[in-house]
């Protein structure tokens, strides 16, 4: 039980409903409200449009790619730093963290120096047929950059705190490294993984800053959901812009959900196990 007097803690809680009222809920709730003012068959009719249709396909195919790869890469990486003692840990954990403070478009840019014409290596792929820059793949690979520290972060703290014990009394008593990881690690881990791919694919559809400098912006090629959203308010199109924004919001709404109802879930197990 706290101390602090009961006026304090409503005062706090109502500034804190106040503030997601001003910053959260307003600003969803005019998206919405911005999308359907000529209805719902305008709105639909946007998002119907052939460009609409193929930003919506990239998206959902770049995240579709993108955060199986990192939920991949974040297991290996947290296997890496939880189970084994090397040197250069800290330093791999820093490495980790890097798209949390480098700039998105930093992130896009540093893609187009690299593999753009201006680099042998981005030259050499063009003459070998194999475009990065304005282009599918480029997208994807920044969409990995930004994205590839969830999967990780939500999985260290869980896999650290679990220790090694289970492991080594699985090969102990004859398993395989594979067959531990699948019967002793990966249910261990499951609800954390989950958590990780859902913030992860969140990410990975409303990213704008990197894919923004990577893509070129090429309509119908490679305008994913954000960038058309933009380009469409920036063309005056504004229901159309913001039934976009209002599909995005929703997907991300949906993600939102599903990661409180396996926390929820996961609490209600955590629970039963305690009592028996």
């Amino acid at each position: 039980m706290t101390t602090e007097p009961r006026g304090i803690r409503n005062a706090l809680i109502g500034i804190t409903f106040a503030l997601m009222a001003v910053l959260l809920f307003a600003p969803l709730a005019a998206v919405f409200a911005e999308a359907l003012r000529e209805g719902w068959i305008t709105a639909l009719q946007a998002l119907g449009s052939e460009d609409a249709r193929s930003a919506i396909g990239l998206t959902l195919t770049v995240a579709a790619i993108a955060v199986p790869l990192n939920a991949i890469f974040g297991i290996a990486a947290a296997w890496a730093i939880a189970k084994f003692d090397f040197r250069g840990k800290a330093f791999l954990i820093t490495l980790i963290d890097l798209p949390f403070s480098v700039s998105p478009v930093v992130a896009g840019l540093s893609i187009v120096l690299l593999f753009g014409a201006s680099s042998s290596l981005g030259i050499w792929l063009a003459d070998s047929g194999f475009k990065i820059v304005f282009a599918f793949p480029g997208i994807v690979l920044a969409t990995m950059f930004v994205t590839f520290p969830f999967v990780a972060r939500e999985l260290i703290p869980v896999m650290i705190e679990q220790g090694r014990t289970e492991e080594e009394a699985a090969l102990t008593l004859g398993a395989s490294g594979w067959r531990s990881f699948f019967t002793v690690t990966l249910p261990n881990i499951r609800w954390a993984l989950l958590y990780g791919v859902l913030l992860c694919n969140a990410r990975a559809m409303g990213e704008f800053g990197a894919v923004a400098v990577i893509s070129g912006k090429i309509r119908g090629e490679t305008t994913t959901m954000p960038i058309m959203i933009e380009m469409l308010y920036n063309e005056y199109l504004s229901v159309a812009a913001f039934a976009m924004a209002a599909l995005l919001a929703l997907l991300a709404l949906v993600t939102l959900t599903l990661k409180s109802l396996m926390e929820w879930q996961h609490a209600d197990l955590l629970a039963a196990t305690r009592r028996h």
